[in-house]
């Protein structure tokens, strides 16, 4: 469903020259899996998601969803995913229905299917008690499902999740945490970037670590707690991290010394 093959992606800093933000990226992902994105802030999850979702262009490799290119075919692969971040805007002076029904108009759905759509939709996320609620007036949780209703209101086939409890209380993350469950049920292929490890343990099928724009490990958590011999979550994402930092550290002194 999702092909990432050798996606390398740089951006011009003027202290620091050309940076690498992704660095020879590859991963696939399965229907009806939630694949994690594991990485501390600014580890290049973002970056990658945002070329899966086609606002960003990799400046090498490729990537499919559905087996249409990323790059060449864009229009087509918008109309099978489903983007949610954190930091996802809300029209203020939009309702929850209203916003929802306008993406929902903006994918091209039937009216009729629209409709009926979106009254599953609500009855599902629970927002039927703040359908009628302006952007404005509505509490973060809410936020957070009115950007997952309009998300999915096409209901696509691939979805994307970016932090999506990044800010949230416990149990408002709780609920969005259900609903990537409940969408995993019904066999979507899920991508789910965090930094939360519970969320990791809690959710995913398989996961990549990602530190530095590089996957350091990727696989199910429990045969990466086996393989690098450490049990606890947390700990393993810390030990992959410090190998990577100490391999970098040694290349670079490698690398003045050969050149002095």
């Amino acid at each position: 469903m999702i092909s990432v093959q050798q996606i390398t992606k740089g951006f011009d800093d003027l202290r620091r020259g050309r940076v690498a933000a992704l660095d020879q990226v590859s991963f696939e992902v399965r229907p009806g899996e939630i694949f994690g994105l594991l990485g501390p802030n600014g580890a290049g999850k973002t970056t990658c998601l945002r070329i899966l979702s086609t606002v960003l262009r990799p400046s090498s490799g490729t990537a499919t969803i559905s087996g249409f290119d990323v790059v060449k075919q864009p229009t087509e692969v918008r109309k099978r995913i489903g983007f949610m971040s954190s930091n996802t805007g809300i029209y203020d002076r939009m309702t929850a229905w209203e916003m929802a029904e306008y993406y929902g108009r903006l994918y091209g759905l039937p009216e009729d299917v629209l409709q009926s759509r979106l009254e599953r939709l609500f009855e599902t996320l629970q927002m039927n008690d703040f359908r009628d609620t302006l952007g404005a007036k509505m509490s973060t949780g809410m936020k957070q499902k009115a950007s997952i209703a309009r998300a999915i209101v096409h209901d696509p086939p691939v979805i994307i999740f970016d932090e999506p409890t990044s800010g949230l209380d416990v149990l408002v993350a709780r609920k969005v945490l259900a609903t990537v469950q409940s969408l995993k049920d019904q066999g979507k292929c899920i991508i789910f970037s965090t930094h939360i490890m519970r969320e990791v343990e809690k959710l995913c099928d398989r996961i990549a670590i990602i530190h530095k724009g590089a996957i350091l490990a990727m696989g199910a958590l429990s045969d990466l707690q086996q393989q690098y011999h450490q049990p606890d979550t947390e700990e393993l994402f810390f030990d992959l991290i410090e190998r990577h930092e100490q391999q970098t550290r040694t290349t670079q002194t490698e690398f003045r010394l050969a050149a002095s």
